[in-house]
């Protein structure tokens, strides 16, 4: 078959564990996380999180791994062939145009992020982030580089030149992106990962042994200490030096009946594990037919969760507790306020911060180019086979897309409006409903027993029986038990909660990004139809052969 000639493969399993586990971990594991634990009161958050890994994260990532080299050995490696060979139906690829717009989506302003990781490690590196004990600077800084305060502001660079200009670094990192995903499978992303991912440990390594070993740098703030930054965020109930002013303690019990968090604890699931986004069921397409898939996923998981909770878990939030105390807790609400605007204000009252501010900012570059790199390979899959384009011509055509949605991100950057849009509608909304179609093809359309064969074939794990009962019907029902809640709460009678919706047909600037995000729905739509006429051209002509 044509297709199955032209199909890459990972040359090593090591390779496609890395890549999986670079797509995984990102920023979401050092900011996102430790914010969310800590906010909702670390141990009772830990609890929602344990549950949605065991019965979101971990079944969804073998239906995908299954679902993946089960599409992959019947020649497809984009979602929407896949979903078409599994379910033979006229509409299951058009489900497909979800899971190319979910990773180009979130591409778009993804990639704007991680130039600005790149360029504070160049400017730590350059000696450039000294502002001295003035912590308002840093805030400052921040929000005139990414242009929080105007539309466009971040295309102006007054005095800083090119270390001042978001624009300059974002290009940078767009090109790198697209240089090594153009190398392809195993020469691009998975050279890239293989070292990579290493070197984002090993920094995340240094800077938490320098955090651990930080005691009590104030002796006239004893309570700001290693010990109570790692209690802020891990202990079940809060003590009094853990508490801001004026806050009020939530027993154990009262954070676990708070539905907002296991929204956002399973929120924070997927993103973490990259599942729902379209992502692992391309990449487990290119294993070979008895490849261990089911502990190249286990270990994958893994190493994420490790990369979360033992090394974002133990650094962001204990380290800026030590300096900042635990009014931090009125930061938490966004992550990238805590990693941009108070983490520099941390390095510069630590010793040799500099250089800890260097290797931060430098594993967060690294942790966000793994992943953000995994959100084009399913466009270029889907161009690749569908369409018969080359790797240059399939870049090229994403590369232009995806250029204009980050151009509106740049360019409306006030409150960070356009990205805020595209990562609710995006980000969340459009993730639930990928892993819920995910998690039902799997289970019901593919069926459980044989999903769990595919998962079994050169397994050298047993995955226990009860998972199957878990993927068919836990999984499911939790999706669309916290789907409605989540529903429930921004969709909800009061103003605040429509506010968003009342966005869209109000704000211009909001109902722009809605309307650019449908156009690339249909547009993804239209090249899935084309390629579905492609497919069923080619298998017409292999039924001519055989007859």
């Amino acid at each position: 078959m044509r297709q199955r000639k032209q199909r890459e493969t990972w040359t090593t399993r090591l390779g496609v564990i890395l890549a999986v586990t670079g797509s995984a971990v990102g920023l979401g594991n050092f900011l996102r996380f430790p914010g969310l634990a800590a906010q909702y009161g670390g141990g009772a958050f830990m609890v929602a999180y344990v549950c949605a890994f065991l019965f979101l994260g971990l079944p969804i990532a073998f239906a995908e791994w299954a679902m993946g080299r089960y599409g992959g050995m019947h020649g497809h490696n984009s979602s929407p062939g896949i979903y078409r060979v599994i379910w033979k139906n006229r509409i299951a690829p058009y489900f497909g145009v979800l899971a190319m717009i979910v990773p180009v989506g979130i591409y778009m302003y993804y990639v704007y992020i991680e130039s600005w990781c790149l360029a504070y490690a160049t400017r730590y590196l350059l000696g450039a982030m000294n502002f001295g004990a003035d912590a308002q600077r840093y805030k400052q800084f921040f929000e005139h580089f990414v242009g929080l305060h105007a539309h466009g502001e971040s295309l102006s660079t007054p005095g800083e030149g090119l270390l001042g200009s978001a624009v300059f670094f974002l290009v940078v990192c767009f090109i790198l992106n697209f240089i090594l995903i153009y190398r392809g499978l195993s020469k691009g992303i998975e050279w890239f990962c293989r070292w990579a991912m290493p070197a984002l440990v090993i920094c995340a390594v240094i800077v938490l042994i320098r955090v651990l070993t930080l005691g009590t740098p104030d002796p006239a703030k004893p309570d700001q200490n290693v010990l109570n930054g790692l209690g802020y965020m891990w202990n079940p109930v809060k003590t009094p030096a853990m508490l801001a002013p004026g806050e009020v303690p939530k027993s154990f019990w009262e954070g676990l009946a708070d539905p907002e968090m296991w929204m956002k604890a399973a929120g924070q699931i997927f993103f973490s594990l990259s599942v729902g986004f379209g992502i692992i069921i391309t990449y487990a397409s290119y294993v070979k037919k008895d490849d261990d898939i089911a502990l190249s996923s286990l270990t994958a998981c893994a190493g994420n969760e490790f990369c979360e909770v033992v090394l974002g878990g133990l650094i962001t939030v204990p380290a800026a507790f030590v300096f900042l105390g635990p009014q931090i807790g009125s930061q938490l609400s966004n992550p990238f306020a805590l990693g941009f605007m108070a983490l520099p204000n941390v390095f510069n009252q630590m010793p040799v911060g500099q250089l800890f501010g260097f290797l931060f900012f430098f594993l967060l570059f690294l942790a966000a180019i793994t992943s953000s790199l995994s959100m084009l390979q399913p466009g270029v899959a889907l161009l690749e086979e569908g369409l018969g384009l080359n790797r240059r011509a399939s870049v090229a055509v994403l590369g232009f897309i995806t250029a204009i949605g980050t151009a509106i991100v740049v360019v409306f950057s006030k409150d960070f409006v356009a990205l805020d849009t595209l990562d609710f509608w995006i980000g969340t909304f459009a993730i639930y409903l990928l892993a819920t179609f995910q998690t039902i093809l799997f289970g019901w359309v593919l069926g459980v027993e044989k999903g769990m064969a595919e998962l079994r074939r050169g397994a050298e794990i047993k995955i226990p029986e009860f998972y199957k009962y878990i993927i068919k019907y836990v999984t499911p029902l939790y999706l669309l038990v916290v789907f409605f809640l989540w529903l429930r709460q921004n969709f909800g009678v009061t103003a605040a909660e429509q506010n968003r919706i009342r966005q869209l047909f109000t704000d211009p600037v909001v109902g722009g990004v809605a309307i650019f995000i449908v156009a690339v729905g249909v547009l993804f739509a239209l090249l899935i139809a084309q390629s579905v006429k492609n497919w069923r051209r080619i298998e017409a002509s292999q039924e001519e052969v055989v007859i």
